[in-house]
């Protein structure tokens, strides 16, 4: 039986997929959602609807939730983006839909959260960017803010970005580094502003009234080495959950490979309590994409399940059919089908692993690792397919409906295996 080392993360002692240590933080609580300390990294993501439209809104917040997000963002920009929220929300929650709803302000994000009470009241947080506050009156903004997340007892994150750093700070740290007999690379000061930039927000925050325990911070950035150099340094200055994540990753196979890049680096090493992957869609594409590969960032890191996994060879001269291609991926789409319910009706379901390989060089061997495997024949094999169940050869396939019987065996395994009847013979 395959090893279930997964669950011992999620359950068990805060570690990584190398088994370091995972740096300690508070436990802050967004919405019932607990970010930090000793709970499992959260994956979030954020809408790019028009807040004013509540139904779209709703129904994006809805299909990213489904998609697993455990947290949605939404910009609030405007008086009727503010008034529209506690409609979206309302909608939301009549449609079954329970992920704590996060509120993102810039520029008057003082003004509006005062005049529209219950958007405050609803949201589950507030995201301030300092940069983005006010030049003139940045402080005095920036505590406004903060008091309306004590009256109604928020978290916030302070969440700085590289794009809409504040001036006064680096220009004040620029100036500082000019005088020095040896001045730093600018690149390094303009680090240094960002920790600052988080670090100070936090003390000020604190210093307003606001609790330990309810601030969240970032730095993001759209370089794989700065994001890892901002947030090495910045998990030494504090002990606040820290939010991961490229700003403007990118699209397509640029945005997803940069984004895996800088994440594994961090969490790899410990850091980071909640994670988005900012995927720009092609037109018309899924804003859940995000969603799904930040899951598959932390499930191929080992730290945390979300979906059973599918190993599958990339083919070579011994599989010239695409069959097995094809298999592996109807196979794949059938898993997350079922997902929803599976979820709810089999506990641990979701660290299932399978195998559809494609001819016999690995695909016995890679079958038996697997919970469940299927080794198809390569070009000039027999056109047989064995099976493999917990490590055992259990049959051979053949024919036109080998698909379809190998999806009846995975059902009676998921059942067999997960089931309630096999509850008692579960690890506590």
């Amino acid at each position: 039986m395959a090893s279930r080392g997964v669950a011992s993360v999620l359950g068990g002692p805060n570690v990584d997929s190398g088994g370091s240590p995972r740096r300690q933080t508070a436990t802050v609580d967004v919405g019932g959602v607990p970010v930090g300390g000793r709970h499992p990294i959260v994956v979030q993501s954020m809408t790019n609807t028009d807040t004013a439209d509540a139904d779209a809104t709703a129904l994006q917040v809805a299909r990213l939730a489904h998609a697993g997000s455990e947290l949605v963002r939404v910009t609030v920009n405007t008086d009727a983006a503010a008034a529209a929220v506690p409609d979206m929300i309302r909608k939301l929650r009549d449609l079954g839909v329970g992920v704590p709803v996060i509120g993102d302000f810039h520029y008057n994000g003082h003004q509006l959260l005062v005049e529209f009470p219950e958007t405050a009241r609803l949201l589950a947080k507030y995201r301030i960017n300092p940069g983005n506050v006010g030049s003139k009156h940045h402080d005095e903004n920036f505590q406004t803010i903060v008091r309306v997340a004590i009256d109604n007892g928020k978290p916030v994150r302070i969440g700085v970005n590289w794009g809409s750093l504040d001036q006064q700070l680096l220009t004040s740290l620029m100036d500082a580094n000019a005088r020095l007999a040896a001045p730093r690379d600018s690149r390094d000061v303009m680090i240094e502003a960002m920790v600052e930039s988080a670090t100070r927000s936090a003390a000020l925050a604190e210093a307003t009234g606001l609790p330990h325990d309810r601030i969240i911070l970032s730095a993001k950035v759209s370089r794989v080495r700065d994001l890892v150099d901002v947030y090495r340094i910045l998990a030494t200055r504090t002990d606040l959950p820290l939010h991961l994540g490229l700003t403007e990753a990118g699209l397509g196979m640029k945005g997803i490979v940069a984004s895996t890049a800088g994440l594994a680096i961090l969490l790899g090493e410990g850091i980071g309590d909640t994670i988005r992957v900012s995927l720009t869609p092609a037109p018309g594409g899924e804003r859940e994409e995000e969603v799904r590969v930040a899951q598959q960032v932390l499930q191929s890191m080992g730290l945390r399940s979300f979906l059973p996994q599918v190993s599958a060879c990339p083919g070579c001269g011994r599989t010239t059919s695409t069959f097995f291609q094809e298999m592996a991926e109807r196979i794949q789409g059938y898993l997350r089908e079922q997902m929803p319910e599976w979820r709810a009706v089999y506990p641990g379901v979701e660290e299932l692993t399978v195998a559809v390989m494609g001819c016999v060089v690995n695909g016995p061997g890679e079958s038996k690792h697997a919970d469940i495997g299927i080794s198809l024949p390569g070009t000039f094999e027999a056109p047989v397919a064995p099976v493999f169940v917990d490590g055992k050869l259990d049959r051979t396939l053949r024919g036109d409906g080998l698909v379809d019987e190998f999806i009846g065996l995975l059902e009676g395994y998921v059942e067999r295996r997960y089931g309630p009847a096999s509850a008692g013979a579960r690890p506590a």
